[in-house]
């Protein structure tokens, strides 16, 4: 699969949207037959466009109350160090994203925690014990303005 076009780019759209519409009202919403819609759903999975399928779980009902942004400075940027550093930080079920950063620090991390004491438990015994760590800064969350997985789609629309 090269590139998409419009029937490709509203599956990815509607299945941003919900994820569990069957193929029938996927089908319906894209002005698609089933047949046709489907063998484009599987097409833009195994090209890799769709990687996944998953339920979207609010962190405040499971009692997830904070929300950390860690930078974490490391010691040196090398090959095996930082691997090792990868390997560990997704190890910690905790951290639920992880970046390379430009600027100040090498990593940035969202770490979720019950609250403030459990945060302040799960970064000392674990990233502040981490290899080739030399600092960590954090900054929580106040408040969630937008959250969202979807990603926007309007720059692969063809152009007219």
């Amino acid at each position: 699969m090269e590139s998409l076009d419009k029937f490709d780019l509203a599956i990815l759209q509607e299945l941003q949207a919900d994820g569990r519409l069957t193929n029938a009202e996927l089908a319906q919403r894209v002005g698609l037959s089933a047949a046709p819609c489907w063998r484009r759903v599987r097409a833009l999975e195994e090209a890799g466009f769709i990687k996944g399928y998953h339920a979207e779980i609010d962190r405040h009902k499971i009692g997830l109350g904070v929300l950390a942004f860690v930078r974490v400075d490391t010691e040196r940027v090398q090959g095996d160090a930082t691997r090792k550093l990868e390997d560990a930080i997704r190890k910690l079920p905790e951290v639920v994203a992880c970046h390379y950063i430009s600027g100040t620090g090498t990593f940035e991390l969202q770490v979720v925690a019950q609250d403030l004491d459990s945060f302040s438990g799960f970064a000392r015994q674990h990233l502040m014990n981490l290899a080739n760590v030399k600092d960590l800064q954090t900054s929580f969350s106040l408040g969630e303005v937008k959250a969202s997985h979807a990603l926007p789609l309007g720059h692969l629309a063809p152009k007219r």
